[in-house]
């Protein structure tokens, strides 16, 4: 799957797992094996309380009604009546269950659906659209629900009322059940020809509703862009194309189901005019009595609905059998980064790249190449390389968002990989360039590595952090951040984060350009504050300032994928010409020797 197309509509076809996609969820259902068995018990005895009433109307006609006898008619009305209240409460009884048990089933699915996505590697999420994770997520299982709680029941219930009946009207007069089952041969080719063409359709739609998701979330994020471009009416066009393309596979949808259901509904509308001709003159040639042929055609009327719900019911399988594949892409993808078993009792925060190569799953060109790279406990290096270097994968491989491809890295001589994720992940904290904040409080976002952080704790992250602006927000640290921190200034968020990651106390503390917003006021600051911090823990800072720079104890220039040199920040700056070049614009080589000095004493 390539990262060009991964996650769209046209890179997901339908698999035609079908029902086998279906009974692969099964197990979300077992919790509710009683309830399970009440909805089967309930509407079996519905079906069959609704055709008792016929039978009962008929024994009306033919015995007292017949006989001009008044005496059995009210007890025959009375009974009738018992088993009309009798199935209104079995479907009532039935409704309370079904919701109960559809409604877990969703919950559960979607609980594990989200936990499955969490445990994905980085590759996943870089190659799949957002608006097609959502969409499944979302509208995918509420198909899901929809026909495991209405489609799948009324399917079976509607089966066992077609040929319970049927075969009672074969039973009561030949010649009219004979039409009556006569009339189902169309009905079974054209539902047949039906579900070919309409899985199709229900894909497409339903891929294409992620597209537009897609579309809104990106709008929804990058409003300031499109806003300061004025490109709104460019976004606007591109998001109409999104919405007419799902606007005409939907009507194609409509369309195609509305010929299907409009011939299930002739076909029964035909039999009951035959049925009603050949019966009157059956009863006329006394073949039948009037009562059979009522309780003949009131049994025939309750064919119809279940005859005219097939479309819908059929339609809304088709659409639940495309979203559990849909939903099976997801689970079906395995994770490739899998914790070990090990943990670190008392971790040193020794850091090792021993021949480390990395390449992207969906490419052979290796972005990081035999890299080998020893960091002292306590110890801070700075990666200094050109945009595209692969600094941030290279830090990136330390708490495992990416996994080597040869090589390996350790923690006090312990591969990352033997460790459970957990234990590997509070050793390690990490902020971004681009951090992400949560729509949450601001106290949550900061306390997120960290949830049981005291307010002293808080307090000395956001002072490390210079994040002390929050104190400034109307509720303080209870103030709700927006979606994405969008509400906040660049700095403000790469300092919330920054926060965040302090109050960890990670004995490993990777810094990917995470100062790169700050103004040089600020930035001195929070510096001042970081070498307090990194005294105590092992420091990986990607720098582009020389001013970043002199937080490490020695610095790793990495070049083409590879460390080329490592070394002191003046020692490096006087006898590689690259590295002078990197830095050359942040400021002169006698001001970075001088601030190389002042930062040594």
């Amino acid at each position: 799957m390539s990262a060009q197309t991964a996650g769209t509509a046209s890179a997901t076809p339908p698999r035609q797992g079908g029902v086998r996609s279906l009974w692969r969820l099964r197990s979300y259902m077992r919790p509710y094996g009683s309830s399970l068995v009440i909805m089967a018990t309930t509407a079996v005895t519905g079906v069959f309380v609704s055709i008792s009433i016929p039978l009962v109307t008929k024994a009306m006609i033919d015995g007292p009604i017949a006989d001009k006898e008044a005496g059995p008619i009210l007890p025959l009305g009375l009974l009738a009546l018992a088993l009309g209240v009798v199935e209104a409460a079995l479907i009532l009884i039935r409704r309370w269950v079904q919701a109960r048990a559809v409604l877990g089933f969703e919950t559960a699915v979607r609980d594990d659906l989200y936990r499955h996505m969490q445990d994905l590697p980085m590759a996943f999420h870089g190659h799949w659209q957002s608006g097609q994770l959502l969409s499944r997520i979302t509208v995918d299982l509420s198909a899901l629900r929809r026909f495991m709680g209405f489609g799948m029941l009324f399917l079976v219930i509607n089966i066992i009322q077609l040929t319970v009946v049927t075969a009672l009207l074969l039973k009561m007069y030949w010649p009219l059940g004979l039409v009556v089952a006569v009339s189902a041969i169309p009905i079974i080719l054209l539902s047949r020809r039906f579900e070919q063409k309409y899985v199709v359709v229900s894909r497409q739609v339903q891929d294409q509703q992620g597209d537009v998701a897609t579309a809104v979330e990106e709008a929804a994020v990058g409003f300031r862009s499109i806003k300061s471009f004025g490109r709104r009416p460019h976004m606007e066009e591109k998001f109409g194309r999104h919405t007419k393309t799902l606007y005409d596979t939907s009507l194609e949808k409509v369309r195609l189901s509305s010929r299907f259901w409009t011939f299930l509904e002739v076909i029964p509308n035909i039999s009951l005019v035959i049925v009603l001709l050949l019966g009157a003159l059956a009863v006329g040639r006394e073949d039948i009595s009037p009562g059979t042929l009522v309780a003949f055609i009131i049994l025939m009327l309750q064919l119809i609905w279940p005859i005219e719900a097939l479309g819908f019911i059929l339609a809304m399988a088709q659409e639940a059998m495309t979203a559990s594949d849909r939903v099976l892409d997801i689970f079906d993808t395995e994770s490739t980064v899998q914790g070990g078993d090990r943990e670190l009792e008392r971790p040193r925060g020794h850091l090792m790249f021993e021949h480390v190569d990395f390449h992207f799953p969906d490419s052979d060109c290796l972005v990081l190449r035999d890299v080998n790279l020893d960091v002292a406990p306590g110890e801070t290096i700075a990666i200094v390389g050109a945009t595209g270097s692969g600094k941030t994968v290279l830090t990136s491989l330390v708490p495992r968002l990416y996994d080597v491809t040869a090589g390996r890295v350790t923690i006090d001589d312990v591969d990352v990989r033997e460790l459970t994720l957990p234990s590997l992940r509070t050793v390690v904290a990490t902020a971004f360039e681009e951090p992400t904040l949560f729509s949450m409080s601001a106290r949550e976002n900061i306390t997120f590595g960290r949830p049981d952080a005291s307010d002293s704790d808080i307090a000395a992250a956001i002072e490390t952090a210079q994040a002390g602006f929050v104190h400034e927000l109307p509720w303080g640290l209870d103030t709700r951040i927006g979606e994405q921190g969008m509400s906040l200034s660049g700095g403000q968020r790469q300092r919330l984060a920054l926060a965040r990651a302090v109050l960890a106390r990670p004995r490993i503390l990777v810094l990917d350009d995470t100062l790169s917003a700050l103004d040089v006021h600020t930035e001195a600051l929070v510096e001042t504050a970081l070498r307090r911090v990194l005294a105590d823990a092992t420091g990986i800072v990607v720098a582009h300032r020389a001013s970043t720079v002199l937080l490490a104890d020695k610095v790793a220039l990495l070049q083409d994928g590879t460390i080329t040199h490592v070394g002191d920040h003046h020692e490096l700056l006087a006898t590689v010409a690259t590295y002078r070049d990197l830095l050359a614009g942040d400021a002169d080589e006698e001001s970075l020797a001088a601030e190389g000095r002042g930062a040594l004493r």
